[in-house]
């Protein structure tokens, strides 16, 4: 298990230290947030009020530039019709302000926040590789996830919601299918609705904000904040049990495998197969819903034997090793560092200005 000793009264040339019997890969905490001592939790709840914000911010202001060059009034959009007549013809354009929003409110702000922590951004966020067996079980451990994600959403939808969150989501739901129903490509949609989601998403949540709550509230701590905060991040309240789980495991991948990768590609392929079968319920001329759609009691139970494995053997994997010139990166960090912390390592004495033993 990890532990960080930190404090938040330490002083500001004493080194911090993740305990752990794996590999040891000092972070530098160097930045400017760190020299002032401001607390790292606080510092990911403002991450995600500054991202969330701005995502919807840039979102929005794409589509109203798009919405004024194409002539069409806002009063238009108010109406059940007018806004269905919009999507048709324009579903591409809200598919590109997502992503437009997606990269300006949550990938940039997330790298640029990270900096004001660390000089050392990808080795803070874990944005190093991850074996192929790695990613081989992550995906194994997915089509676990799957059924299981499905039944607890059927729970969770079953509960008595207040009548206005089911007609809020019913609107979300109605959004969504007047889009998955337009005429645009495989590709297209994965790209955007997948890819983007998952590398920009990624790095928020797993790289960033279970950074921060895992040095103020433990691995643990870090991994179960990082997945709720993810479910409740997508406001769609009856859906946030599942989604949370789903964000969960993603944040145990990145914590286990030490890499940001397993959770983007189980992210990418969670979305992929949502958008794939939404699209395919969609244009069903049979009637079926998504969400109506139930698994057999056997196939939940083979499910969850199948994610048992994947973890197990996830937990059985051991850490890729750095390359040369990452090793040698980091030993330069060491000696320039004021502040650094091991990730996967035993404790470690103390480091002073010189990188020496303190």
């Amino acid at each position: 298990m990890e532990e960080l000793v930190t404090s938040h009264t330490f002083p500001p040339r004493t080194a911090i230290y993740v305990k752990d019997l794996r590999q040891s890969v000092p972070i530098l905490l160097d930045g400017p947030l760190e020299r002032a001592q401001f607390p790292p939790l606080l510092s990911a709840f403002i991450g995600l009020i500054v991202a969330f914000l701005l995502f919807q911010g840039v979102s929005t202001v794409f589509l109203l530039l798009a919405t004024m060059q194409g002539g069409i009034a806002l009063t238009d959009l108010l109406t059940p019709e007018g806004l269905s007549d919009f999507l048709a013809d324009n579903a591409d354009t809200v598919i590109w302000a997502n992503t437009i929003g997606q990269l300006l409110g949550l990938l940039i702000p997330a790298l640029l926040i990270t900096r004001l922590h660390s000089s050392s951004v990808r080795s803070f966020i874990r944005f190093r590789p991850a074996s192929g067996r790695d990613l081989i079980w992550s995906a194994v451990g997915l089509l676990g996830m799957i059924p299981l994600v499905h039944f607890s959403a059927g729970f969770s939808d079953s509960l008595p919601w207040p009548e206005w969150v089911r007609s809020l989501e019913d609107g979300q739901m109605e959004l969504i299918e007047q889009i998955l129903i337009q005429d645009f490509s495989l590709v297209f949609a994965v790209s955007m609705l997948a890819l983007t989601p998952a590398i920009c998403e990624e790095v928020l949540f797993r790289g960033y904000i279970q950074r921060q709550a895992e040095r103020s509230i433990g691995a643990w701590g870090g991994i179960l904040f990082s997945g709720i905060i993810f479910g409740l991040y997508h406001l769609r309240l009856t859906q946030a049990i599942p989604l949370s789980m789903l964000g969960i495991f993603m944040a145990w991948l990145t914590w286990q495998t030490r890499s940001l990768w397993p959770a983007i590609l189980v992210h990418l392929m969670n979305n992929t197969f949502a958008a794939v079968l939404g699209k395919s319920f969609s244009e069903s001329e049979s009637g079926l819903d998504m969400e109506e759609f139930t698994f057999q009691w056997w196939v939940i139970l083979t499910a969850a034997l199948v994610l048992g494995a994947a973890i197990t053997m996830l937990r059985k994997s051991r850490l890729p090793q750095e390359d040369s010139e990452t090793a040698t990166s980091h030993t330069a960090d060491h000696t320039r560092a004021s502040e650094v912390f091991m990730e996967d390592g035993t404790e470690k004495n103390g480091l002073n200005e010189q990188g020496g033993a303190a």
